[in-house]
């Protein structure tokens, strides 16, 4: 079940984020699918700033969490949210998160002081019964997406490959898929060829030209990853000859 269908940002100076020409690009706007919206490329194209700009946007927590601000109500934190312009459905998401790999930490460490508070609702009783800290990276990241993610939601995750072993990744595909089954949608930055091989969504792959729609064995992560598996020993021949 879809709740945004577009996304598009208003022209802006020649600064950053507007100056990265993916962002440039979305000037004239980009559909978001009804299930899976990926973002894909190298380093430095703009995948996160937008995601962060898109949670932003719809008021969830910038360090990761969920939706803990009215949009409409409030200042937005980037340049980019305020540039921002989501069409939406008449369909309201019941549950939301935003994934923000590199801020995870600090979102454990306020889950551990939210479990200090009396009464709280929070706590750790989404997030498999313990504290995330207690959890090696990879269990609490899935420890997440098992227990905190209940469906009838809009998710955004940047790179939740991060802490994911390729096992586990496959594994990731399973819960997405029950979770898009439960009236989900995802918008999702990633590196990794596995998890974004989900085959019902839309793959945008960003570069210095701007923003493209690509076919799965187009993308630069699926292309790299192959290249390599097909022949590992000479690939590190050359590229360490090279270097």
């Amino acid at each position: 079940m879809p709740y945004l269908t577009q996304l598009s940002v208003d022209s802006r100076d020649d600064v950053y984020p507007f100056s990265i020409p993916a962002i440039r690009g979305l000037a004239d706007g980009i559909e978001l699918h009804p299930k899976v919206t990926y973002l894909v490329g190298e380093n430095g194209m703009g995948k996160s700033t937008l995601l962060e700009g898109l949670a932003d946007k719809w008021g969830f927590s910038m360090q990761s969490g969920n939706r803990s601000k009215t949009p409409g109500l409030r200042s937005y934190e980037t340049a980019l949210a305020q540039a921002m312009t989501l069409t939406r459905t008449r369909a309201r998401p019941m549950d939301g998160f935003f994934l923000r790999a590199e801020s995870f930490f600090n979102f454990a460490t306020e889950m551990d002081d939210l479990e200090k508070v009396p009464f709280c609702a929070n706590g750790y009783f989404s997030y498999g019964g313990k504290s995330l800290h207690e959890q090696s990276h990879g269990e609490s990241f899935f420890s997440l997406f098992l227990n905190r993610f209940n469906g009838h939601g809009l998710y955004l995750l940047d790179e939740p490959e991060a802490a994911l072993s390729p096992a586990r990744q496959m594994a990731f595909l399973v819960r997405l898929h029950d979770l898009l089954e439960d009236c989900s949608q995802f918008v999702i930055a990633t590196h990794s060829p596995i998890v974004l091989a989900y085959p019902d969504s839309i793959i945008y792959e960003f570069d210095e030209d701007g923003i493209r729609i690509r076919e799965y064995e187009e993308t630069q992560a699926y292309l790299v990853t192959k290249r390599f598996m097909r022949d590992p020993h000479g690939m590190l021949e050359k590229l360490l000859a090279d270097g």
